[in-house]
């Protein structure tokens, strides 16, 4: 479990916890709003997918107290050994709670903690306001790279340490 202490705006502690036999299947039901969906997949599953073929992404469970509210996943790229936040959903029925700051929050200090970890990146679509508006005002920068279609915005680790 990854805990520092971050609640969200209702009061709730926000933890991050391994993908287990417990709680697969609360994350894989995980599903965004109707009008995020041009944005994100329409349940959780398909990251959990993604991290189970694709050998590069390790999921975590968003947990608020101690239900299952969402998803997010973290890589290492090795070329670079910059770290990556990606697969950030919150369910629909949990937004508009401060959540998903919470969630990239302490994700973002558990990374920053890692000896070898100097940068941590993002990616998301040019036109996801929301996406833009969360990672700027924690800090991330858009950089001049891109992922695809997506912009990436980077933060250097030292700025993402618990205060």
């Amino acid at each position: 479990m990854i805990e520092y202490g971050i609640a969200d705006r209702a009061g709730r502690s926000i933890t991050l916890h391994g993908i287990d036999d417990d709680n697969w299947r609360d994350v894989a039901d995980v599903a965004p709003l109707d009008e995020q969906r041009r944005f994100a997949p329409a349940l959780a599953a398909r990251y959990l997918l993604l991290s189970m073929r694709g050998q590069v992404w390790t999921s975590l469970a968003v947990c608020a107290d101690k239900a299952v509210v969402g998803h997010v996943m973290w890589a290492r790229d090795d070329d670079d050994g910059s770290y990556w936040i990606g697969g950030l959903l919150i369910d629909g029925s949990e937004q508009g709670k401060g959540t998903g700051r919470a969630a990239v929050r302490t994700l973002m200090a558990w990374l920053a903690e890692r000896e070898d970890c100097a940068e941590i990146r993002l990616s998301y679509e040019t036109d996801n306001t929301a996406a833009d508006r969360l990672y700027s005002s924690l800090g991330f920068r858009r950089t001049d790279a891109t992922e695809g279609d997506e912009v990436v915005a980077a933060l250097p680790a030292r700025e993402a340490l618990p205060a």
